[in-house]
């Protein structure tokens, strides 16, 4: 008897060993396996329903209830693998140059359709580019519904991936060398004929009616490339600051109004009648605060707005790489600033050649002498669109008049004083006279970037708001958060903001900056799209305690 139970022993152990694998280990095992393998349809189906036929009983028998439940979630993992293995995974129209001999599907829109006779021919584009596809005469329910597309429409398609014969092949394509032979077809949405081509630059085009019609006119290449080139000079600007120790810091879109040299946008409080919040012209403010916060190094993607008078190059709202740094002086930043620039030129438009470098500096006194300009146009070639002249235009005035004849600050009220001219500026003498520690990057006649070295000491800063005519009643009202900051071990430094619309305009080409902002305003600041600026509700009114009086 004792020896019956030993021979059955081995067998026992087995049988419990299999049963312990198939329920509880081979789920685990089968979960990473379908994540990370690729398999053909043929060896997931028999893997599969193999794992199926096994584990099935033990799991349903045998499991306790927690690892049932994993068992039958890794199983519907399963489940959806397979199917999503045996239905075509949806593939990009570049990636068909490496799918010669393959049945692929792709999905996107149709640029265009060609009828050669028995043969149908359409353009298909999506976010990577465009691939042609040919409909045979057989079957004739295919070649039915590709006479039915229309430009714009939306399509599911499935075919296998040919070489183009030799004569047929277009260089200008990147998958000019293949076509699809189209297997079938499924529309998933029409298209109302566009008010406009698509398949061109679209300059001739009436501006408003291509901002009315933006989601239209950014499916056209040139748009795509621009945006996308955007992003591209975004990244780059973020990931080198990062290499650089700089920290990302958002600051508050809602902010107290403070003059920093342009009208502000106003926001009225709902909860505090009478009281209001203006858009930032620049984080100016918050990019200090955090120097004497001890960050040292600032930087964020900004978004900024200005109150402008319409200007055809100008938008009321635009965007800016702004960074800050303290312990520096103005050498620091410049030659930060410019290998930055060098860096992204390399990188990004190889292409493009910078005619001088280290980048030519002028004052602002002998660029204005000069060639009339503090932003002039340094290039040989006026013509060479891939000649690129940067030039550093320093020693701005601190002080100018306005329109009305008063003094105000020529680039804002934080800059601080050439060592040499703080004489004259705490004698209050010859104040036009005195130089701020600011500087501009230019580049092909195109201001991209202001900056300057600030002030940090709270008297210096007073006395900057007393000869602009502020009392100190009033500086306490409007910057006494600043003036008291400065009152609490507040480190030297300074900074700088390139406007990333304009630099990407010129690395693309574009005659304005319209050209390379998703969603652009018209330059006398509508947006036709939304029809912004609009009237709003009385009731809003009404719960913000306004009230308009008609001019």
């Amino acid at each position: 008897m004792t020896s019956g139970y030993l021979t059955m022993l081995p067998m026992f152990l087995l049988g419990t060993a299999a049963l312990m694998f198939f329920t509880q280990f081979l789920p685990d095992v089968l979960t990473y396996v379908l994540l990370g393998a690729k398999m053909n349809v043929s060896g997931t189906w028999f893997f599969s329903w193999t794992f199926l036929g096994l584990s099935s009983l033990g799991r349903d028998l045998f499991c306790p209830t927690p690892r049932r439940v994993k068992t039958w979630r890794v199983f519907y993992l399963a489940d959806e693998l397979i199917f999503a293995t045996v239905n075509f995974m949806r593939i990009l129209t570049r990636e068909i140059i490496a799918k010669v001999g393959e049945t692929v599907e792709l999905k996107g829109w149709v640029r265009a359709r060609r009828d050669h006779g028995k043969l149908i021919f359409i353009d298909l584009w999506d976010r990577s580019g465009v691939a042609q596809v040919v409909f045979l005469s057989k079957p004739e329910s295919l070649a039915e519904k590709a006479a039915t597309l229309r430009p714009e429409w939306v399509i599911k398609l499935i075919g296998k991936v040919v070489e183009r014969p030799e004569k047929m092949r277009n260089p200008e394509l990147a998958t000019g060398t293949v076509e699809i032979v189209a297997e079938d077809l499924e529309v998933l949405n029409q298209s109302e004929t566009p008010p406009f081509p698509i398949d061109g630059a679209g300059y001739e085009i009436d501006e408003e009616t291509r901002l009315k019609y933006r989601y239209l006119d950014l499916r056209r290449e040139r748009l795509q490339k621009n945006i996308r080139a955007r992003d591209e000079v975004i990244t780059f600007f973020r990931d080198y600051m990062h290499r650089h120790d700089f920290v990302e810091i958002e600051t508050p879109i809602l902010m107290r109004g403070t003059p920093e040299g342009s009208r502000e946008y106003v926001v009225p409080s709902r909860l505090d009648w009478g009281k209001f919040y203006v858009l930032p012209q620049s984080p100016q403010q918050f990019k200090q605060l955090s120097m004497v916060a001890g960050f040292e190094r600032y930087f964020q993607i900004a978004r900024c707005f200005r109150d402008e008078d319409t200007r055809g190059d100008r938008q009321p709202e635009f965007t800016q790489l702004d960074f800050e740094m303290s312990f520096v002086n103005q050498e620091d930043v410049l030659k930060y600033t410019e290998a930055m620039f060098l860096e992204l030129v390399t990188k990004l438009y190889p292409q493009k050649k910078i005619s001088a470098t280290p980048f030519p500096r002028l004052t602002y006194a002998e660029s204005v002498a000069k060639y009339g300009s503090d932003k002039p146009d340094l290039r040989q070639d006026k013509n060479n669109p891939d000649e690129l002249t940067f030039a550093w235009i320093t020693d701005f005035p601190m002080f100018e008049k306005d329109k009305e004849g008063k003094m105000t600050a020529a680039h804002h009220p934080f800059c601080s004083i050439k060592e040499e001219d703080i004489p004259k500026f705490m004698s209050g003498e010859d104040l036009y006279s005195i130089r701020a520690n600011s500087y501009d990057l230019v580049l092909n006649g195109y201001e991209l970037s202001s900056g300057s070295i600030r002030i940090h000491k709270a008297e210096v800063q007073a006395r900057v708001f007393e000869l602009l005519g502020i009392s100190a009643e009033e500086q306490q009202r409007r910057f006494g958060h600043m003036l008291t900051a400065f009152k609490y071990g507040t480190p030297p430094h300074g900074g700088f903001a390139p406007g990333i619309d304009r630099i990407v305009m010129l690395l693309q080409n574009e005659p304005n900056i319209r050209e390379v902002i998703a969603f652009a305003k018209t330059g006398e600041g509508r947006d036709p799209m939304m029809g912004a600026p609009a009237e709003i509700d009385p009731k809003q009114l009404r719960e913000l305690g306004l009230k308009f009086e008609k001019k």
